[in-house]
């Protein structure tokens, strides 16, 4: 189980990581500026996957931290760490939304907040759709 653990952990870390490099590659980020500081909606890479990625990353961290120490305290902590995160991520929406308007309601429409398998299956479908001419 511990192993299992580890390797949320590192999968965690694509998750927390790839969102800066992509911002500042892809979010008009002003030199000199933080990542977060972002002119432009990004909804490609990571983030056509899903919306938050880093909150995403902050769960899946919690969750390796329950698998390696498989401790009950550390499982009961895991819960109010998920709703608290999912409660971020809909403030993060709002203001997201005042910043960017409808593009971004119409991003939330597409693109899950914090699934990425359903992110994935939608992705696929869509290349699939793509590919016979839909």
């Amino acid at each position: 189980m511990a192993d299992a653990g580890w390797i949320v952990m590192t999968v965690s870390a694509f998750f927390g990581w790839i969102p800066i490099f992509t911002f500042r590659k892809k979010g008009g980020v002003q030199k000199g500026k933080s990542y977060m500081n972002t002119t432009i909606l990004v909804d490609s890479g990571i983030y056509a996957i899903v919306r938050h990625p880093q909150f995403f990353a902050g769960i899946l961290v919690s969750l390796a931290l329950v698998l390696i120490s498989q401790h009950w305290v550390n499982l009961v902590l895991f819960i109010p760490v998920v709703v608290g995160t999912y409660i971020d991520s809909l403030r993060a929406d709002r203001r997201l939304i005042e910043k960017f308007g409808k593009s971004y309601e119409s991003y939330m429409m597409r693109v899950s907040g914090l699934n990425p398998l359903v992110g994935i299956s939608n992705l696929f479908k869509k290349r699939v759709r793509n590919l016979q001419g839909l």
